[in-house]
């Protein structure tokens, strides 16, 4: 039995031996096949696409062959042709070639004739100059012999008139002075009377044109330094224990209070006018409310000067709004508006610098003057008065220099510093603003002047006028608005008279500051100065 089993096993191992040799001669087999099969496929493959190539690459030589024939045919046609414009290009540059030969040919023909007749033109010119050196010497010649002849007269006169040359030259330059000069004066007396008239009758009608347009009252004013009080017991009142209530008010007003022998009524004092109207409002508030104390003082005075700004800023505008002055900043009105109680030889300064605007406004248009910037200067003329207390210098001056910081017209800082001629130099919008005001204060009744004032402008006047050689008397007149000037007639005739009458208008001009226009008056020659204080 265990030998059968050895006997059937190693008959199974053969078995599977040779099952596995035959399995490995199988796929040996198979592997063979199939690289067989890809040697003949490639094979099949290969000369497949070789013959395809092959008839790809015959068909583009065909190509190539025609594409390069065709080529060639084409470059020959190109060749030919650029041979053709070639020809026909040669042709056309050989005619104007030969266009621009003959051009030449020709210039040069005219160039040679032009060169021939420039040169017989300088040969004719070198004839000329001959000619002229030749009349040139014989005109020298001529003139020295001229000289001498006249040597020889000149001495022969010399003795028969007796006098050397220079002496008769002397003379003769005498006489034509004197004669010149009497000339020289009277035609400028006419030429002056020509332009006065002219001047006069032009500026008189503007003027007239301009008052009557302008109508307004006149109004005289004084500034209010007293007020009344309904008892003389309220003195008593004011005056408070030991003097404690005049002190107060003087202290919180700044104004100084005179109680003196007048019956119910008490005297402000103040060099500010704006501080004497608060002190006036305080005052009158203090004697209707009864209760005066030193606080009650302190109280209505801050009460009455809040009020007082208030009427100073509402009376700036209204000016500015009366005047057509628009664009003020609120500076210029507040101090514009202090001029309300500020007055000039009893005249408001406010109503003036207002009536001023309007005059030159009017003058401004009747000269095609800019209407705007006239009206802004003659507002602003007098601004200057609303400070002169506080600064040093003259009412124009202080307020030009105002009017720069908030005003970017330098023709109204003109007006306003050269309405009084104080800067030397005056332009146009100086005399029209100094015209203006001199209409508006010297109307009669405008302005009211002190007698003491009065008494010096005519001794003034009649100083100047007596200074002068030759003056036997002078006489001011007309409230200094004339003078009349008696000469010594053996010192003085007609035209030394005109003379003089310069140099006294020069020396007014020079020496006096009254506004107005005074007219100067010697035998019958007359001046006018126009100037303003």
């Amino acid at each position: 039995m265990g030998n059968t089993l050895i006997i059937i096993r190693a008959l199974a191992e053969e078995a599977t031996t040779k099952a596995v040799l035959d399995l490995g001669i199988a796929l040996m087999a198979i592997i063979s096949a199939f690289m067989i099969g890809l040697i003949i496929g490639g094979s099949i493959i290969f000369f497949a696409k070789y013959f395809v190539f092959n008839r790809s690459l015959s068909k583009a030589q065909t190509d190539a062959n025609k594409s390069i024939e065709a080529t060639k045919l084409e470059a020959k046609q190109y060749l030919i042709d650029a041979r053709a414009e070639a020809s026909k290009i040669r042709a056309e540059a050989e005619a104007e070639s030969r266009e621009r030969r003959n051009e030449m040919t020709k210039l040069e023909t005219r160039l040679t004739q032009r060169a021939e007749v420039l040169e017989n033109k300088i040969d004719s010119l070198d004839d000329r100059e001959r000619n002229l050196n030749k009349r040139d010497k014989e005109i020298e010649e001529g003139l020295n012999r001229i000289e001498e002849l006249k040597k020889e007269e000149m001495k022969k006169m010399e003795m028969i008139a007796g006098m050397t040359t220079e002496a008769a030259k002397a003379s003769l330059l005498e006489i034509m002075e004197g004669e010149l000069s009497e000339e020289y004066a009277i035609r400028m007396r006419q030429w002056e009377e020509q332009v006065r008239q002219g001047a006069d009758e032009k500026a008189r009608d503007i003027l007239v044109q301009t008052i009557q347009r302008n109508a307004s009252d006149l109004v005289s004013e004084t500034t209010v330094s007293t007020v009344s009080l309904p008892s003389d017991e309220m003195k008593g009142r004011l005056i408070g224990r030991e003097g404690r209530n005049i002190k107060a008010l003087e202290q919180a007003t700044g104004v100084e209070l005179i109680i003196d022998d007048t019956p119910e009524a008490v005297t402000l004092s103040a060099f500010d006018p704006v501080r004497r109207e608060i002190a006036r409002q305080t005052l009158n508030k203090l004697v209707t409310d009864g209760r005066i104390h030193p606080a009650r003082i302190e109280e209505l005075a801050a009460k009455a000067k809040e009020e007082v700004e208030a009427t100073i800023a509402a009376a700036g505008e209204q000016a500015a709004y009366q005047s057509g002055v628009h664009g003020l900043r609120s500076e210029v009105i507040k101090t514009l508006g202090r001029l309300k109680y500020r007055t000039s030889y009893g005249q408001n300064v406010l109503n003036h610098s207002i009536e001023v605007a309007r005059l030159a406004g009017m003058i401004a248009s009747e000269l095609k003057l800019n209407v705007a910037i006239a009206k802004r200067a003659g507002l602003l003329h007098d601004i200057g008065k609303a400070m002169d207390h506080n600064i040093e210098g003259t009412h124009a001056q202080i307020g030009a220099d105002f009017i720069k910081h908030h005003e970017k017209s330098p023709e109204v800082i003109a007006g306003i510093a050269e309405h009084h001629f104080e800067t030397g130099n005056t332009s146009i919008w100086g005399f029209l603003t100094s015209a203006a005001d001199a209409i508006s204060s010297a109307r009669p009744g405008a302005r009211r002047e002190s007698l003491e004032n009065y008494l010096k402008r005519l001794r003034d006047l009649e100083e100047i006028a007596d200074n002068f050689s030759g003056v036997e008397k002078s006489y001011a007149i007309q409230a200094g608005r004339e003078i009349r000037i008696l000469v010594k007639p053996e010192e003085i005739d007609d035209l030394a008279a005109m003379r003089l009458a310069r140099e006294i208008v020069q020396k007014i001009e020079e020496t006096l500051e009254y506004p107005g226009q005074i007219k100067v008056t010697v035998l019958r020659e007359t001046r006018v100065v126009d100037y303003a204080k």
